[in-house]
């Protein structure tokens, strides 16, 4: 039997971090994780290159049944705060749009920045967690190396997406155990799928990428948007996917910014003479245009016989396609989880489950999601940091 103050279950983002934070003189700190290395999505993470966060964070930037929750955390750890930790660490970054934040080089040196930092805390991978139980005033945690005795215990198990690199779903087991309200999961920031009478126009497409605005109701997002074999996908519809309900309708502008009808009306009076597939040409990828075109009938039609019905018709259908999804590629290719832990059961400024002393849940299985963007990672951050704080 291992006897430790604190037992820390996930060596992803929010457990690696929550490591650091809660070190102190005198304390035996533990990390468990079945994986064989620590921080897997980290590695994986912005193309390689990770997303560590994100300078527009603001309580609006997350999805939650309490919106307000994540505020007093995403407060006293803000994307500044880890930006100095990469800073200290010698790691060079850059600014992509948005506020996104990315290592120059490899992502894994944000994992090994986050090694260092937990340095005096120990580490045990390839170990698998069954459960966790109250015992006394404290925990045991049963792992496939015998059990565990901790003062206190940090769930930071992540969700379920991406089940090919490790992903369980444990942690709302142990939530579930210790009588924790849940809120349901499903697949986020994933790609959409269509029927097949939609896919006729996505299939041929597929690996096209446009600028366009995707609304859900009153949510919109302007970022590329790629066509796959299955149906959309690229940042504006990962982003969407989080809002989107199965039966929900998309409104899609594929010429964001352009009034598509008037442009054409305005190139059939100076050019009519070209095809109509043409003129939509200037405006959208060749392909693209070819194959809207295609789907209306216009083909080899040329952009002065078109009555203004027509060229109406055609704007409207770039300008605002309408389609509904029939679902998402789901936990598989999801970046994140939506829903997990109740936040109504979690005390918001240490991350303490209210009615367990000494068991806290921290990062992706509680049910705070960011947008894209690296949003996810910073919550993992100020979660695990609000947690730490605590346990010193």
């Amino acid at each position: 039997m291992t006897q430790v103050d604190i037992a820390i279950l996930g060596a992803g983002a929010a457990g690696l971090f929550c490591a650091g934070s809660a070190l102190s003189q005198g304390k035996r700190v533990l990390v468990l994780d079945h994986a064989r290395r620590p921080g897997e999505k980290i590695r994986i993470s912005g193309g390689g290159r990770c997303n560590f966060t994100n300078l527009a964070t603001a309580r609006d930037r997350f999805l939650s049944q309490n919106p307000r929750f994540a505020a007093s955390a995403l407060s006293r750890f803000a994307p500044q705060d880890f930006v100095a930790l990469v800073d200290r660490a010698g790691i060079a970054w850059h600014e992509k749009a948005l506020g996104q934040l990315f290592c120059d080089g490899k992502a894994t040196q944000i994992t090994d920045m986050l090694l260092r930092r937990m340095a005096g805390a120990e580490l045990w991978l390839e170990t698998s967690v069954a459960g966790v139980a109250r015992d006394g005033d404290g925990f045991v945690v049963q792992t496939d190396r015998g059990i565990v005795r901790a003062g206190r215990v940090v769930v930071a198990t992540g969700g379920k997406s991406i089940p090919k690199m490790g992903a369980t779903g444990i942690g709302y087991e142990i939530a579930r155990d210790f009588g924790l309200r849940q809120v349901e999961t499903r697949a986020g920031l994933v790609p959409l799928t269509f029927a097949e009478q939609d896919l006729s126009l996505c299939k041929p497409l597929a690996g096209v990428s446009v600028e366009a605005d995707v609304r859900c109701g009153k949510t919109s997002f302007r970022e590329p948007l790629l066509f796959t074999h299955r149906g959309i996908s690229g940042p504006s519809i990962l982003q969407i996917s989080s809002f989107w309900e199965a039966g929900a309708e998309l409104r899609i502008d594929l010429c964001p910014g352009t009034d598509v009808a008037a442009e054409l009306k305005q190139a059939r009076s100076t050019a009519g003479r070209v095809n109509v597939a043409t003129a939509l040409g200037r405006l959208l990828p060749d392909r693209l245009s070819q194959a809207v075109i295609a789907e209306i009938g216009l083909s080899d039609a040329r952009l002065a016989d078109q009555p203004n019905k027509r060229i109406e018709a055609l704007g409207a259908r770039v300008n605002g396609w309408q389609v509904r999804p029939v679902g998402t590629e789901g936990y598989r290719t999801a970046e994140v989880t939506l829903g997990g832990v109740d936040t109504r059961d979690l005390d918001a400024r240490t991350m303490q489950a209210r009615d367990v002393p000494g068991l806290y849940f921290i990062g992706e299985c509680v049910d705070v999601t960011g947008w894209l963007g690296g949003y996810n990672f910073q919550w993992a951050w100020a979660s695990a940091h609000a947690a730490g704080l605590d346990l010193r």
